[in-house]
């Protein structure tokens, strides 16, 4: 009976070292996934900062192969697709001022799409995609620090890229300038012609 009671004491013994020891473990992990967080919230905030537009999309649906191709597409724009926990995204959102990234409307499986040159870029991309893929779909973004909802993000991507422009613009005052410097040759054959 005594040898029974010994054995009960080292057991308590035993399971109360190992509880303590569990419980500082649990301790030292719950720190350390704390701190991986704020990391990666500190990762979004600066994302957010530096970035002139961030779009959100949800990507449900998507095989691996077509987020591959998505990103391939994404990178070669000089454009950033990154999945995060929307906790994580709404925490960042706050401390940047983004109040819209809330619980309402972030939610689900969520992508964010970072540009840093091309403004229009990442929500451009995106809608070019959802044309042979269907199953995603944009969210939200911000551009230029403006909220703007689905509907305007694809406004957005219907405005053609910078170089697009550019080539408009230069085309478009090529014509009146070529045809001025023809009608100033002309003037100038004509001149000639008279005093021969």
């Amino acid at each position: 009976m005594v040898y029974a009671i010994d054995n009960i004491k080292a057991f308590l013994e035993e399971s109360r070292r190992i509880i303590t020891y569990m419980v500082k473990e649990v301790h030292i992990y719950m720190r350390k996934a704390i701190e991986l967080k704020s990391q990666v919230v500190s990762e979004i905030v600066e994302k957010l900062e530096k970035s002139s537009s961030a779009i959100v999309v949800d990507y449900k649906g998507l095989t691996v192969e077509e987020v591959t191709e998505l990103r391939k597409k994404m990178r070669e724009a000089g454009v950033e697709y990154k999945v995060y926990k929307n906790t994580l995204v709404r925490k960042a959102a706050k401390e940047v001022g983004i109040e819209q990234f809330n619980d309402e409307l972030l939610v689900g499986t969520n992508a964010i799409a970072f540009g840093y040159e091309d403004p229009v870029a990442p929500a451009r991309i995106l809608k070019e995609f959802m044309d042979s893929h269907p199953k995603m779909q944009l969210k939200m973004g911000v551009v230029e620090g403006e909220f703007y909802n689905e509907s305007q993000i694809v406004e957005f991507a219907n405005i053609p890229s910078r170089e697009v422009l550019l080539a408009k613009l230069l085309g478009s005052l090529k014509a009146p300038m070529s045809n001025f410097a023809y009608l100033i040759d002309a003037l100038i054959k004509k001149q000639e012609g008279q005093e021969a």
